[in-house]
Formats: C-alpha cells, structure tokens, sequence
C-alpha cells in the first residue's frame, strides 16, 4: 500500500502545499488502499471515477493559486449524508435504489473547499446500532484484532465503517454521525479520533434522520488537529436547517496550543459505579495526564447521571418512530409486491417489514409504544422532564469546571455477534455517551492506551456549548500526553 494512505490530513496538505505530492496520487494511493480492504467491508460504495475527477479539479484550483485547508484531501462518507448522483441507503434495504437528486450541507461544504469524496462508509441502519451489524451491506470488520486471537471484532457503531476506513488508512478522514455516541464509541474502539459537535453546529440537511434532536454530523479522523481541520471545513449556520445555529465559526486549529494552566477538569463520581478495572486504571491515568499538562482536577457530580440511557432510547426510539413513518413504500425507497386482493395498508405493512431490519423494527416498535395514548405522559412526558434535569447537571457543573473527563465505553472493542442475543447489553455500550447528545453539547474521545488484549481504548472529554475550540485544545494536550501511536496489523491486506 502506498504510504500516501497512511497520512493524516495536516501531514497530507503540507506535502500538498510544499508540491511534494498531488491530490490525484493521494486519492489513488486511497482508492488502491480500498480495493485491498475487501474484508473490512468498510467503505460499501465507492465512485473512483467521480473521486478522481475531483482530485483533478482540485489539482487544478491550486495550480491556479488557490489554497484551503482540505483542498484535494480525500474522505470518506458515512452512507447517512444524501450524496447527489450517487447512492444513498442509510445501510437500509427499504431505501435500495435510492440516488438523491441533492447534496447534504456538510458534504457540499466538503465538495465546494476542494475535498475529495471517496465513496460511502458502511453503518448501523439509520444509525441505531453500536457494532455496524445491523446493516444491510453486511458487518463492519474492525482492522484491529486481540493479541494472538483472529476472531472479527466489531468497530463499533453506528459509525463503525467510518472509524474502521480511518484506523486501516483507506482514507485520510470520514464523516459520521452521533446520536448518542456513534461517532465517539467507534472511535474509542478503533484508536481513532472523534468529535460531536454542539448540536446546531453542523447542519443535519440532508442527513437521513434517526433522531432529529439528537443527531449531529462530526468528523473521525487520526489525530485531533485532523479533527479541527475537518470540522471547521463542515461547520457553519444553514437556511436550510432550522435547528442549524447561527454563530461564528472560530478557527479551531489554531486554537490548539495544549496548555493546560489554569484550566479545571472535572471527573462525575457518578460515572465511576460498576466501572470495570481496566477502565477505571485508564480514566485516572488521563486525569494525571491532564494534571501533569498544568489543569486542576476535581470531582464534581451530574447526579441524574443514572436516568440518561433510559431517557435517551426513549427519547430517540419516540423520535425514530415518527421519522421513519415515511417510508411506507409509496413515494420512494422499496416498494413490496402485492397479492391479489392487498390494499394500501397491506402496501404498508408488507414494505415495511421487508425492507427494516429487526433492530430498526424494534426501535419503531418501542416509540409507537411510548408514543400511545395512555403511556405518553408515563414514558416520553417523564423522559423529557429527565433530559432538562441531565442538561441542568451539566450547566451546573460548568459553573466549576471547564471540561469534563469521563470514559467513553464499559470496554475495549468485543467480537462480532457477542450482543446478537442481547440488545440491552448493546444499548448499556451507550451509558457514557448519550447524556451529551441529551444535552446538546460537544464531546471527544481521544486514543490514551491499549487494553489487556492489545486493543485501543480511549477517553472522553466533554465541554461547553460552543466551546469546542477548547475542547479540542485539552483534547489536544491529552492526545500529546497520551502519545497513542499504535496501528492495527494490517492482515487484511
């Protein structure tokens, strides 16, 4: 594989710049790197013809001159964002055939700075899911593997193509999605960096929606200056998005500086209950990292810590159910043959059932319940009441800290098929995750170690909203303490 592959975004617009390289070899060197990564099933649809032409338009911007800071920097795309001309399923076979007519918001910002758009990641179906199982391309592999085991682990997800391109080097960068910690947790899982952003941040036009309270788009990348650079590409207000909100962008990457003086990290005492060895050893080896870099840490408290999952997947289940009542196989997407006889809710009921998948139908299943008449005010009602009580933890405990450093999973990545039986242990893969996305705000998880197994771990780091330039800037200080510089074998290849 070429060692194009293998850079990160700053070390690739460096070579770019310096006229050490162009955007056509790197996207080739990408390309070639995908083609031999077949048992990853990480990226599921790829247009090298597209991807190409674009390197050389971009080859050509900046013959004439032009720079920027992912011009002819290739990416991948999780298979959430609507791509116009190329295909769009949302890993869903209620919506095969699918090619949208337009271009997501973050993607055309991507498109417009001169990116290069490599093909499509694989992903959880409409993004519920943490392994990357649920989907109708097949399991995501993750490139890493336990010492002296060649049992498939999952990458995790919704995210989990993503995060696997990015770990096994077949792009510089991708795009995904969090809902309640789909771009964190792969991340986590692979060695990789990922970032939400404050929800309004980024713009969710053109996102196939799962939860439109929850979601938010963020980049996955190999470093967190990678993370500042992607993400100031894809920020910024939208007309088109009423919840996409109307603030300056600042320039992330320059804000990253890693010092940590007179900054107070928080860690939540709630988070440390049940916390297995392995992750409670690693969360307070990052608070000494953070400590030695210059920051305070103190223990502060989110006490209603432990109501935020259950809050969450009602939440996002009710959501998830109302969102995906367009699909009835009538206006696009799959369509089921009917029987003679059949009628329009027969259309309904056969197009659905055919074209979701169980983990999807589950979810539309449970928020049609807590949706109902009769259990409304004793499920959603309550669960809303509990995301303002979550929200009033966090604003209180920004009141004494500036960030807040927590672990991001229960564990290092597991094998594939371990949770097929036992969708609450999946949803318990969450518990870290999903209070940020209830309320609204940035986080991180940053590669700090490896476990027992030789599998990477990683921290997360929470902050104000809007304040993802310092967020980024202690993410950066973590990252250079933690010096995580490990790779996954490459026994793809």
């Amino acid at each position: 594989m070429s060692e194009l592959a293998t850079l990160t975004l700053a070390e690739a617009r460096e070579k770019l710049r310096a006229g050490e390289t162009t955007a056509r070899a790197l996207t080739e060197a990408c390309l070639a790197a995908i083609e031999g990564a077949a048992a990853l099933n990480a990226f599921v649809r790829v247009d090298p013809e597209r991807a190409l032409a674009a390197a050389d338009a971009a080859d050509a911007r900046r013959a004439a001159g032009e720079d920027g800071p992912v011009l002819g920097l290739p990416i991948g795309i999780k298979d959430v964002y609507c791509t116009e001309g190329l295909g769009t399923q949302s890993a869903s076979r209620i919506l095969e055939d699918f090619v949208p007519p337009y271009e997501s918001t973050v993607t055309m910002k991507l498109r417009e700075a001169g990116a290069v758009a490599l093909g499509k990641c694989n992903m959880d179906e409409f993004a519920m899911g943490s392994t990357t199982e649920h989907s109708v391309y097949g399991a995501t592999v993750s490139p890493w593997r336990r010492a002296g085991d060649t049992a498939p682990l999952t990458a995790g997800g919704s995210s989990g193509g993503s995060a696997a391109a990015v770990a096994a080097d077949l792009c510089l960068a991708a795009l995904g999605s969090d809902t309640g910690g789909s771009i964190r947790q792969p991340a986590a899982f692979t060695g990789t960096v990922g970032i939400k952003p404050t929800y309004g941040r980024c713009s969710r036009w053109g996102m196939v929606a799962y939860a439109s309270s929850l979601d938010q788009a963020g980049p996955m990348t190999k470093t967190v200056r990678d993370a500042a650079i992607l993400l100031g590409a894809i920020a910024g207000h939208d007309p088109k998005d009423s919840t996409s909100a109307p603030r300056e962008v600042p320039d992330f990457e320059a804000a990253l500086k890693g010092d940590m003086r007179g900054r107070r990290i928080g860690l939540p005492k709630e988070y440390g209950a049940d916390l297995p060895d392995e992750i409670a050893a690693l969360w307070d080896r990052g608070a000494e990292m953070l400590r030695d870099a210059g920051a305070e840490v103190v223990e502060i408290s989110l006490p209603n810590t432990p109501h935020a999952l259950p809050a969450y997947y009602i939440i996002a289940t009710a959501e998830a159910s109302s969102n995906l009542a367009r699909y009835d196989g009538v206006r696009y997407g799959r369509r089921a043959s009917l029987g003679q006889g059949d009628g329009i809710v027969d259309l309904y009921e056969k197009s659905r059932a055919e074209g979701f998948g169980r983990e999807v139908q589950r979810r539309v299943m449970i928020g049609a319940y807590v949706l109902s008449a009769g259990y409304y005010d004793a499920y959603y009602l309550r669960a809303q009441k509990i995301r303002s009580l979550v929200r009033a933890d966090f604003e209180a405990a920004f009141g004494q800290v500036d960030a807040i450093l927590t672990p991001v999973t229960p564990s290092a990545a597991f094998p594939l098929g371990e949770m097929e039986g036992d969708p609450v242990k999946m949803y318990l893969q969450d518990v870290f995750s999903v209070t940020l996305n209830l309320a609204g705000l940035p986080g991180i998880s940053v590669p700090v170690g490896l476990s027992g197994e030789g599998l990477p771990l990683g921290l997360q780091l929470i902050g104000r909203p809007w304040g993802e330039a310092e967020l980024l800037d202690t993410a950066f200080a973590l990252e250079r303490a933690a010096g995580f510089g490990h790779k996954p074998e490459s026994w793809w290849r």
